[in-house]
């Protein structure tokens, strides 16, 4: 038992956290000790593992962010932005490595879990499958090969419940390029199109967004020049391989010192 992750889930009862705790719980190297959902979540009080369809996991879900936390040594966090930072201040405060894989942080939260970093090794990223960010590594080396006379254009695909676009995966490979080319991704991204916009910029990082039932998620980076488009693409058919990633990062980052890591780290790419 000496060798066995103790691991807390905070967003029990979300899609993401209903995908991981199965897999946990089938784990031998790991071991489901906190659960966590919202306050007035229906799930609260309920099993785990039974909320997320695999057998029970002894496991109660509970509000209480620091009752989750209670004993475990890396906590895994699907919620919502304002929550992962106080979890993340939270973990810090314990001595708890986490893995984040919540998006749509602004400036001031990212700068509290950098904080929380100083104390704790902490993984965030826009996305956990591991194809995902190999991807972002390919369209880095796409980009860096090719020059701006190669328009980029990233088009992504969710569910109609998801509340942020572009997506962070899809800004994470804006962001890719950029860092290919050199350039402040600020300068050169078109988030959004509308009305007679006039011709493309050279340059211009392009996006366009899908909402639509239930999409797990697609992303496509275009890189089209003249006679000839080059393509990466990545469609997740289920939740399972971010679920995968989370773990494979959860297992690396217990070893880390503090600091903020990415799944890039994770891959040695």
């Amino acid at each position: 038992m000496n060798d066995t992750l103790q691991v807390a889930m905070l967003g029990a009862s979300g899609r993401m956290g209903r995908t991981i705790v199965p897999l946990v719980l089938a784990a031998p190297d790991l071991r489901l000790t906190g659960a966590l959902a919202d306050a007035g979540d229906a799930a609260i009080g309920v099993d785990a593992g039974s909320h997320a369809g695999a057998a029970a996991a002894g496991v109660a879900i509970t509000s209480d962010a620091a009752r989750a936390l209670d004993g475990a040594t890396v906590a895994i966090d699907f919620t919502l932005p304002e929550a992962s930072v106080r979890h993340a201040g939270l973990c810090a405060a314990r001595s708890c490595a986490l893995v984040i894989g919540t998006t749509g942080h602004d400036g001031a939260a990212t700068a509290q879990i950098e904080a929380a970093a100083k104390s704790i090794p902490i993984v965030i990223a826009p996305n956990m499958s591991l194809g995902v960010n190999v991807l972002l590594r390919l369209a880095e080396l796409a980009a860096r090969a090719l020059d701006e006379d190669y328009d980029a254009e990233i088009h992504e695909a969710h569910h109609r419940q998801k509340v942020d676009a572009p997506s962070g995966t899809a800004l994470a490979l804006g962001r890719a390029v950029a860092t290919g080319r050199g350039v402040d991704f600020e300068k050169v991204a078109i988030l959004a199109r509308q009305g007679h916009t006039g011709p493309r910029p050279r340059g211009a990082i392009g996006f366009s967004v899908v909402r639509g039932g239930d999409i797990v998620g697609d992303h496509r980076l275009i890189f089209a020049g003249h006679g000839e488009q080059l393509e990466l693409a990545h469609h997740a058919q289920d939740r399972s391989g971010f679920a995968q990633g989370a773990l494979a990062a959860a297992r690396w980052v217990i070893a880390r010192p503090p600091g903020l890591y990415s799944m890039r780290d994770v891959l040695g790419l």
